[in-house]
């Protein structure tokens, strides 16, 4: 229980700080302690529904969180994560830990790329946002992950919604994909709710620390943390996967 709950309040910590679910984090994580890469999967939908909503109602405290664009991608997220608990039956643990490997690289590379932030922000139809959520939380679900990682570089790169603004609704999107990849992931057996549970709680600590963190780090080493911490997941997976 002691080692859940450090890593609740770890993934939390960075969860808050980065604006992503955390599932990125903590999939890898609970590998190395020795659970099954699908409850793995499950309990990590646990903990970003504990995160996501707790770190969005702290965002819009502190008024980051502009609901109105993000909200049709999350339908459209809910829409698709209730999906994932169902694809996530029909693969391996090792073709999933392939895709879970192939979506941290997408992760780590996106960072070294410059985001330019352009002053007026693209409106888009409501059924593209839509189309954007229902494939993101199929996909970001099936391997226990958020989705916010893709979603904010879509954002900011397509839509020219400002970064800050971005990441607050990145975190946001993980609300909708995180609770129907819940229902999804509980209907195919996939779920340790009493690690999740334990590891959920310790994260709100952590979250709330993370989110208060990240207005007092200079952008820039705070960029180079994330590279370093995807970095190492890769490492690991490789190694994990390949040697």
């Amino acid at each position: 229980m002691l080692e859940l709950s450090l890593l609740g309040l770890i993934v939390g910590t960075l969860s808050g700080f980065f604006g992503i679910g955390g599932g990125t984090i903590l999939v890898p994580m609970l590998l190395i302690l020795g659970y099954e890469t699908k409850i793995a999967i499950g309990i990590s939908v646990v903990q970003m529904a504990f995160s996501s909503i707790y770190g969005s109602y702290l965002n819009n405290k502190k008024g980051n969180l502009d609901t109105g664009m993000v909200l049709f991608i999350g339908i459209g997220g809910f829409i698709g994560a209730l999906l994932s608990g169902y694809i996530t039956s029909y693969f391996s643990s090792a073709t999933l830990e392939l895709l879970f490997l192939g979506f941290a690289i997408f992760a780590l590379v996106r960072l070294f790329f410059h985001t330019h932030e352009h002053r007026e922000q693209r409106e888009v139809s409501r059924t593209l946002l839509l189309a954007i959520g229902f494939v993101l939380g199929a996909l970001s679900m099936t391997i226990g992950v958020g989705g916010s990682i893709i979603l904010i570089p879509v954002l900011v790169s397509f839509l020219y919604v400002p970064l800050k603004k971005a990441v607050s609704a990145g975190l946001f999107f993980v609300v909708f994909s995180s609770v129907s990849g819940l229902i999804s992931h509980t209907l195919e057996g996939n779920v340790d709710f009493k690690s999740g549970i334990i590891i959920g709680f310790a994260s709100l600590f952590g979250v709330y620390l993370g989110i208060h963190l990240k207005d007092r780090v200079n952008v820039v080493l705070q960029k180079k943390m994330l590279v370093g911490f995807y970095l190492l997941i890769v490492l690991y997976l490789i190694k994990r996967i390949f040697l």
